[in-house]
């Protein structure tokens, strides 16, 4: 493998790669997608074969293998051209049906390898827990390659998710942002939850990153940013998105369908008043540009919307989900008559289906909170640091 002065970083796939066999014995299953490279961009399916890993299928999560789906979709690729090894689709496929396709794919141990973003509701990390789930119920082995966390490691923010809003946005207690690598959240989830849907633990092993720091975000580490779906398009989209991402709960635009998605919000509603309202509020590590747009695609597509762009101006400042969660009170103070929460299934208020802001944040206290017109910041502190919410020490890097 070739290297590269700049990369400070070696995954744990780039580690597999050298030495095959620390995924122990048998025929390997690998989750992965597109952002499963080599530093050197290296597809690491074809890679490891070449290395001599017995690579026999290849498992996809939301958005398929290669990231083309947009969210709430994958790809039907079974298939796959590079290596002629079979693909299986696990979105949407989680109890018994993933046991029965786990079981059917004939693998010995799965190896996970996808890039997360460091928020509870991106769902590769939940495709990870589905999978250790299964692979406690059917006796196989679960490894994760493990990769850096894009936000760093320092800092979580927002509360644990209450059980009863579990969903694929979200399946255990864990923070809105919650500072760990995958392989830190793995083995939090084979403690706290995993036994609980399985009756035991899953048979784990991590391959950590060699040299990540909690103080690295993704420009630190030297490695290629692959974007990880295609709304996440850049690093300072991550930074943004453990925020912005709320606003998938409401009538209100998070950029999809422009260039610059989860870093923009608008609505037709939105008027001069929003973006000084927000900048009164002097938030720290960021500012509120006024702007307009028109999304080509999801919501309003097509309609001249107004709203704001965040510029991140300090990263190490700059909290995303209190950011967010401010933004929210004011659109509930300005706009009363026009602000919405949307359902679970993407439609209006009133019904009949869970809020989709409920099942984001983790509980309904925030919605609860805003329509009553109280103060919503005090609900962004995390329970504990990173980690330390877990009852148990997980974190593995300085």
């Amino acid at each position: 493998m070739s290297t590269d002065d700049r990369v400070a970083v070696t995954p744990g796939i780039a580690r597999l790669h050298a030495s095959p066999g620390l995924a122990g014995p048998g025929r390997l299953g690998l989750v992965t997608n597109h952002t499963g490279v080599l530093p050197d961009l290296r597809p690491a399916a074809p890679a490891l074969l070449e290395a001599g890993a017995r690579l026999v299928a290849l498992f996809g999560p939301e958005h398929g293998l290669h990231g083309t789906g947009q969210a709430g979709e994958s790809e039907d690729a079974r298939t796959d051209p590079a290596t002629g090894l079979p693909v299986h689709d696990t979105y949407r496929c989680d109890g018994e049906r993933l046991d029965k396709l786990l079981a059917d794919s004939g693998v010995d141990a799965l190896v996970f390898d996808l890039q997360d973003i460091g928020a509870r509701f991106y769902t590769y990390v939940w495709t990870m827990f589905d999978l250790m789930v299964a692979a406690a119920r059917t006796g196989v082995r679960f490894v994760v390659a493990d990769r850096p966390n894009p936000l760093g490691g320092l800092v979580s923010e927002g509360p644990l998710l209450e059980p009863a809003w579990g969903s694929f946005t979200g399946r255990a207690p864990v923070p809105v942002r919650h500072g760990l690598t995958c392989g830190e959240l793995a083995r939090y989830l084979n403690i706290e939850a995993v036994p609980r849907a399985a009756g035991g633990e899953a048979d784990l092993t991590v391959i950590e990153a060699a040299g990540w720091q909690r103080a690295m975000d993704a420009e630190t580490t030297g490695l290629p940013w692959v974007a990880p779906s295609p709304n996440m398009p850049t690093p300072a989209t991550a930074a943004v998105y453990p925020g912005t991402c709320l606003f998938e709960g409401t009538n209100v635009s998070e950029g999809r369908g422009t260039t610059q998605p989860f870093e923009i919000v608008g609505a037709p509603y939105i008027d001069a008043r929003f973006a000084p309202s927000l900048a009164e509020l002097a938030l720290p590590g960021v500012r509120f540009r006024d702007l307009r747009f028109v999304p080509a695609f999801h919501k309003h597509a097509g309609r001249p919307l107004r709203g704001v762009q965040l510029h991140v101006t300090d990263r190490a400042a700059f909290a995303p989900v209190r950011t967010a969660v401010a933004i929210l009170a004011v659109l509930r103070r300005l706009y009363p008559g026009d602000f919405a929460w949307r359902t679970a299934d993407g439609g209006a208020e009133g019904t009949g289906h869970r809020h989709f802001i409920d099942l984001l944040w983790g509980s309904d206290r925030l919605r609860h909170t805003l329509d009553a017109g109280g103060d919503p910041l005090p609900l962004c502190d995390p329970p504990a640091p990173p980690g330390r919410w877990a009852g148990e020490d997980v974190l593995r890097y300085p």
